[in-house]
């Protein structure tokens, strides 16, 4: 089912407006990008994700639960022409899942455990499995799938809260939800990524210490709050040369650097190549 989906390399949409399907037919070297919240399901074939020292295999069956926009460095590990890698991509909110636990009445508890960065690989169950497949059945049923899609997906948010990996969704939506700064200070990163901050600014701006924002961040990012904001500014300006076709200098002005050449030198420090170079070889292989 999911090969008839998945004709082209890359990314295919499917009627259900938050599921994607990749697919890879050749293995590649790690690169950089940011995973959003949402879940990664591996049908086929091997992807590893490098989060700070933290680093995550997931194989058919596993899935990888980012609830936070994270800057990681990331692999198909297996896959070929024969075997292509084929992936399952649902997007969704904090404030989805939030509601869905409200609304069932959940009653979870976030364990003991000191916090971890924000995304973890589980292994889906049937219950899983069978919602999946019920969504990508939906591609014929297209006059259902605006409606149908929306039931199972609150469905899969509920399997997730009230299954084995439950504590770990809870864990990270009190950290949304607690006035401890964290979740605050990321949005805010995000929301005004062009905009110049310090540590202590930030942390005065969400009733945080210095030291309890540092903490908190990394802990949850696997990075303090400079470099965050460093590696998003990075990251959309290659999305701005590679989809909008800005050039170096209007993308790098446009995420908040003042000097091009310092842009040219953490863009290559990160991507490997020089931000001309770099947008070539992403087309030539796109």
């Amino acid at each position: 089912m999911t090969k008839s989906i998945a004709v082209s390399e890359g990314r295919n949409e499917t009627a259900a407006p938050f599921l994607s399907v990749y697919r890879r037919s050749i293995e590649n070297p790690l690169t950089c990008g940011i995973i959003t919240p949402s879940l990664c399901l591996v049908v086929n074939g091997a992807k590893r994700l490098h989060m700070g020292t933290d680093i995550f295999d997931y194989t058919p069956g596993d899935f990888l639960v980012s609830m936070i926009d994270i800057p990681v460095s990331g692999q198909v590990a297996s896959a070929t022409e024969a075997s292509p890698y084929i992936g399952l991509n649902i997007d969704f909110t904090i404030d989805e899942i939030v509601s869905i636990a409200i609304e069932s009445k959940s009653g979870l508890q976030t364990d003991r455990k000191p916090l971890v960065v924000g995304a973890f690989v589980g292994k889906s169950d049937i219950a899983i499995l069978k919602i999946f497949i019920r969504l990508l059945k939906l591609n014929s049923r297209p006059k259902q799938a605006a409606f149908l899609s929306t039931l199972y997906k609150q469905e899969l948010i509920y399997e997730l809260l009230s299954g084995e990996y439950g504590h770990l969704f809870f864990k990270y939506i009190m950290i949304d939800q607690q006035a401890n700064g964290i979740g605050n200070a990321i949005v805010w990163i995000k929301e005004n990524l062009s905009t110049s901050f310090t540590i202590e600014s930030l942390a005065k701006a969400n009733g945080m210490s210095v030291s309890a924002l540092q903490h908190g961040f990394k802990t949850v990012t696997t990075m303090g709050p400079l470099k965050y904001q460093k590696q998003l500014r990075l990251q959309e300006a290659r999305r701005l040369m590679l989809n909008n076709s800005f050039d170096a200098t209007t993308a790098a002005l446009k995420v908040g650097y003042e000097s091009p050449s310092q842009f040219s030198r953490e863009y290559r420090r990160l991507f490997g190549l020089p931000p001309l170079q770099d947008i070539k070889a992403l087309r030539n292989n796109a």
